[in-house]
């Protein structure tokens, strides 16, 4: 175990991560020059378009240095708050992390998040300035000197690297092998203080990823806390997992390099992965521990986050609801912070109500299924869970058409929020915080910067604060935000009809001050996009039985001929009139009876910002 170092690279987003772990890979010889691609780690195909890390990265490196061969298992993170879970259980399976810092931008919100939880983890942070290349020498040194004083070490500690042409690398991983410490041996949990030693301990190993394959089955990522992993024969007793009491007999095991590559034995200290066979998702939770002996001590595994922004999934076509079922059962393996349940609506027919960390969480997942699976789904507007108080009690409401209105009161989630800016951007900032519900505002300095410290209903920020506030600073500012709670709200429960059909799917929660200016938008936005029929469509927006806003589809024309115009007889086109009237006054009351097809199409441009 002597020479391994298990560790991560950790940063705000575009801060130059996977780039920096691209020299990473080149420099110790893992990836030839000739298969190296930009951001070889990011294999999923929306990383690569939107150029960001989606999905953690493990990857096992060599590296010499002083005569001495090291292993280096690193794990490249996500750097949006979103993603900030995939952080978390990167940092239960190392013992250091890389704080990487943009030298052009310097230290961002998401930074300073995810040096607060490399810290309560208890991880050496090597601190270390991207970009070098490009920066000017004062930009560089100010990154340096923000960087120092939040690691509490002196300047000449911060390293400076490019991740473009690879500067400064070489010297980054001789500090990754002279501070970050082996992987220390766990104390004996069947043995007492004073008790005798015993020789050997079990395996135990942390599952903190996983993904799904159709021949191996449910593919687990591990670290090895204890004891070792290796192939079973016939006779030996199976692995088992704490958590779900499951047990199987390994298909493979491996290391990542990056690709998977199959090797003999994981020991103590090492990460790679156990393709275990088994076919049910539901069996294995990451978190869990997978255990060589029956009654092993499970591991301290890592708290399921809860999901703070509901969207309902349904297929675009009704014969797709079992293929997206198993789409996101597949890709729950690899995203356990994703939730779903069986839903059904009136207009969508079946689908599911999915939970998810926030904005891009949702939208990323949204894409992986289009893209993954080859499903087109329609959703629902993103919502948050209130706390009702009705007659008999407070109960949870994630879905705006089980809101009551005759509600005794309303309490809705609030975030702390942290945006940290350049100075002359605060004014504009201010201005903004007028236009969202943000409360008990504090300022303070960051060095020449400015942190932004307030409360905020989640629904605020879920709407389009993170693109509003880059707009008003030219990009310059930077956002990170944690769940504190929940608080009283006035809010109001928004129904659109159709012909008076409810269109359950366009239900939303509002706050009070925004539900008329909604209900205006979102009928005229209607009237926009929904076909013209044979009889008259109202459209209609009702709050607690009132109707707040209106339009109206006119119905289509007929043209009955130029009858009267040459001497033809007038009263055969009044005929005509009344004929066709009878016929849309059937057609209208056939529409009002019937639930009215609105079109994926639609629904996916109503939800466009």
């Amino acid at each position: 175990m002597q020479q391994i170092r298990n560790f991560v690279i950790i940063a705000h987003i575009d801060h130059g991560k996977s780039t920096l772990a691209d020299r990473l890979l080149e420099t110790t010889g893992t990836v030839p020059m000739r298969s190296m691609h930009p951001q070889y780690l990011d294999a999923l195909e929306l990383e690569q378009e939107r150029g960001i890390t989606i999905k953690m990265a493990p990857v096992r490196m060599s590296y010499t240095l002083n005569a001495e061969r090291y292993t280096l298992n690193l794990i490249d993170t996500p750097g949006h708050s979103d993603f900030g879970y995939e952080v978390s259980r990167a940092l239960m399976a190392v013992e250091g992390a890389v704080l990487l810092v943009d030298a052009t931008q310097g230290i961002q919100a998401q930074t300073l998040a995810n040096f607060e939880h490399a810290r309560k983890a208890g991880l050496t942070i090597i601190g270390a300035v991207n970009k070098i290349d490009v920066a000017s020498v004062e930009q560089v040194a100010s990154a340096r000197g923000e960087l120092a004083d939040l690691l509490g070490v002196s300047p000449d500690e911060i390293l400076g690297v490019s991740g473009k042409t690879g500067a400064g690398v070489p010297e980054l991983l001789e500090a990754i092998v002279q501070r970050i410490p082996p992987p220390q041996q766990l104390a004996d949990p069947r043995q007492s203080a004073s008790g005798p030693r015993e020789s050997a301990l079990p395996g135990r190993a942390l599952i903190f990823d996983s993904q799904y394959d159709e021949h191996r089955g449910v593919i687990a990522y591990v670290r090895v806390f204890s004891g070792s992993f290796g192939m079973l024969g016939k006779e030996d007793p199976p692995y088992h997992l704490a958590v779900t009491h499951s047990v199987f007999k390994p298909k493979e095991i491996g290391y990542f390099a990056p690709q998977l590559k199959p090797c003999v034995t994981l020991a103590e200290g090492e990460i790679g992965y156990i393709a275990t066979g088994i076919k049910d998702p539901d069996q294995l939770k990451i978190g869990d521990t997978i255990a060589s002996v029956v009654g092993a001590t499970p591991l301290p595994g890592f708290k399921i986050p809860k999901p703070v922004v509901f969207v309902s999934f349904y297929p675009s076509e009704s014969d797709d609801y079992e293929n997206l079922k198993s789409a996101l059962a597949k890709l729950r393996l690899n995203d356990s912070s994703l939730a779903f349940l069986p839903d059904k609506n009136e207009v969508l027919g079946r689908g599911f109500k999915g939970g998810f960390l926030g904005q891009l969480h949702f939208e990323i997942t949204a894409e992986r299924i289009a893209r993954e699976f080859g499903i087109e789904t329609v959703h629902s507007f993103p919502s948050v869970e209130y706390r009702v108080k009705t007659a008999a009690g407070w109960q949870m409401v994630n879905n705006p058409k089980d809101f009551p209105d005759d509600n005794l009161g309303v309490e809705e989630p609030i975030v702390r929020t942290e945006i940290l800016l350049p100075s002359e951007y605060l004014g504009p900032v201010l201005q903004l915080t007028q236009l969202f519900r943000f409360k008990e505002i504090e300022t303070k300095n960051f060095g020449s910067r400015i942190i932004v410290a307030a409360k905020l209903p989640l629904a605020d920020l879920i709407r389009d604060l993170d693109d509003q506030l880059k707009s008003v600073t030219q990009g310059f500012a930077s956002l990170n935000y944690e769940f504190i709670g929940y608080e009283p709200a006035e809010v109001r429960k928004l129904d659109i009809l159709v012909a008076e059909n409810p269109v359950a799917g366009l239900t939303r929660i509002l706050p009070k001050g925004d539900v008329e200016r909604e209900a205006r938008k979102s009928v005229e936005r209607l009237k926009e996009l929904l076909p013209r029929q044979q009889f008259v469509q109202a459209l209609q927006a009702v709050v607690s039985g009132k109707i707040v806003a209106r339009e109206t589809i006119p119905a289509m024309k007929k043209e009955l001929g130029n009858f009267g115009k040459n001497g033809g007889d007038r009263t055969r086109k009044m005929k005509l009139w009344k004929k066709q009237a009878r016929g849309k006054e059937r057609l209208k009351e056939r529409g009002e009876n019937s639930q009215l097809k609105i079109s994926a199409h639609i629904f996916k441009e109503l939800l466009k910002k």
